[in-house]
């Protein structure tokens, strides 16, 4: 689920920084630039490990900040197809279920990949799963979900135009840079309360 990941990449230390160790402002600089940050086909960066390698810092004309190419690991947090996580319900829809961990809300179940049997209730906004003739197993809002994954989707976003960036137009494109489709399937998945 985490993967520690090499990366280079080249950072600007600002001048009110020259006073601190250099480790310290560069981890520093990585961190507000990329935790929390999605990085397309490598996944969701957590924080930084550790700088494997600093070169020469370097200056811009007009700029006084020092420009450092700097090697480093990051933890990533990359989920790999087939492993079983546990989060919460968001959200019912009669598409599917959305999923909310601690630090990440992207994860779709779409209802192909629900349990057979399942149907959505319109009223109680919620799945139910029929096992049996009597039974009824909810999957309600606020529940917490085992589910497995399926596959890790990324979507280049472009940078907003002139005319988005004032409001003139919305963007019609609402999907996040990285999302987890999910299934639900088998014993063992679903809500954790039926298997206890």
């Amino acid at each position: 689920m985490f993967v520690l990941t090499e990366i280079t990449d080249l950072v600007r230390i600002p001048p009110h920084t020259f006073n601190i160790p250099i480790q310290h402002s560069i981890t520093d600089e990585l961190n507000k630039k990329l935790a929390n940050k999605v990085i397309a086909n490598l996944g969701l960066v957590i924080t930084i490990w550790d700088l494997l390698d600093i070169k020469d810092g370097l200056l811009k004309p007009g700029d006084g900040g020092s420009y450092v190419e700097v090697q480093f690991r990051c933890v990533v947090w990359k989920p790999f197809v087939g492993e079983v996580l546990t989060g919460w319900v968001s959200e019912c829809t009669p598409q599917g279920i959305k999923i909310r961990l601690e630090f990440f809300d992207e994860i779709f179940i779409p209802r192909a990949y629900l349990f057979e049997g399942c149907e959505f209730k319109p009223v109680e906004k919620a799945w139910v799963w029929k096992p049996d003739e009597e039974t009824e197993l909810f999957i309600d809002i606020n529940e917490k979900i085992r589910f497995r994954v399926e596959q890790e989707i990324f979507v280049n976003i472009k940078p907003k135009s002139s005319n988005e960036a004032v409001g003139l137009e919305e963007p019609t494109n609402k999907a996040p840079p990285y999302a987890i489709m999910a299934s639900c399937q088998t014993e063992g998945m679903g809500c954790v309360s039926w298997w206890d």
